[in-house]
């Protein structure tokens, strides 16, 4: 089976996220990186093996586009490839009545050339509206909390840093839905060391008591510290009424570029099989 050529429109930390996920994938391939004239973007050498061009229309074959440009221009671009009859997959972040008639006019371009369209192929918009809708399904009547970088604790983070078999650790504070304290912990442990063990050693500590506190063991603190890296604490408990005590919880650490672009991927494998018309990204859709 023929690859899917892919074109990469827009050569910033985004546009190169997916170039790099292009190398060497399985079913798609990159077709070339559109670099338009002005841009002081620099296009890495690893990159350059495949075509840069100015415009979509000077590389040989496309079969899809990825919209990476910023949101202002997104909508503009997108519009202008569905008429070229492109399909197209974008993940502008945008918000509210912006990000609806933003879908809008992508959707009303795709209907009228007659071209598929993705739409909020990221990881927000994208993958953790999902994971949105998916703690909301599985406990309905809840209560939700949503975290990015939690507040590094530097009195929790050294007390932690003594244990034995930690190496090194960091200590975020935070507030639940219903005001209570909370801690996330991240751990770099020594060799040969337990984590259990030492969340047994914290969960006494009296420095953390009343205090709910989650312990994650990392591979590296530097690289959780990494200033590109993205960090989000998503958590959904069930409401006291409800009679029941569930809880959800995601922790995540990651490159939002990498996350973004490994998603816009997912959209252009799919596309081929789409009818006319945007479509919202959703996991087999």
């Amino acid at each position: 089976m023929k690859k899917i050529q892919v074109a990469v429109i827009g050569p910033g930390r985004l546009g190169k996220a997916c170039a790099d996920a292009l190398i060497g994938d399985a079913d798609l391939v990159l077709a070339g990186i559109v670099h338009r004239a002005g841009s002081i973007a620099v296009i890495p050498e690893r990159l350059r093996r495949a075509p840069v061009v100015e415009h979509v229309r000077d590389l040989p074959a496309v079969h899809v586009a990825l919209v990476c440009v910023p949101p202002d221009r997104a909508t503009g671009i997108a519009r202008e490839l569905l008429q070229a009859r492109i399909p197209v997959v974008e993940c502008a972040r945008l918000e509210g009545a912006a990000r609806e008639a933003h879908y809008a006019d992508i959707d009303a371009a795709a209907h009228h050339f007659r071209v598929p369209a993705v739409v909020g192929a990221g990881w927000d918009p994208g993958m953790l509206p999902l994971f949105n809708k998916a703690f909301a399904t599985l406990i309905p009547r809840g209560h939700e909390s949503f975290h990015r970088h939690p507040g590094v604790s530097l009195h929790h983070s050294a007390a932690v840093a003594h244990v034995r078999g930690v190496k090194e650790a960091l200590a975020g504070e935070m507030r639940s839905v219903e005001g209570r304290p909370q801690r996330y912990v991240y751990v770099e442990l020594e060799k040969g060391a337990k984590l259990e063990q030492v969340r047994a050693v914290i969960a006494g500590d009296p420095l953390f008591a009343g205090e709910e506190t989650q312990v994650f063991q990392v591979d590296s603190m530097a690289g959780l510290e990494a200033e590109e890296g993205e960090g989000v604490v998503l958590e959904r408990r069930s409401a006291p009424a409800s009679g029941v005590h569930e809880s959800l919880l995601l922790e995540a650490r990651f490159e939002l570029g990498a996350f973004a672009a490994r998603v816009m991927l997912d959209g252009a494998r799919r596309i081929t099989s789409l009818p006319h018309g945007a479509h919202r990204y959703a996991l087999g859709m």
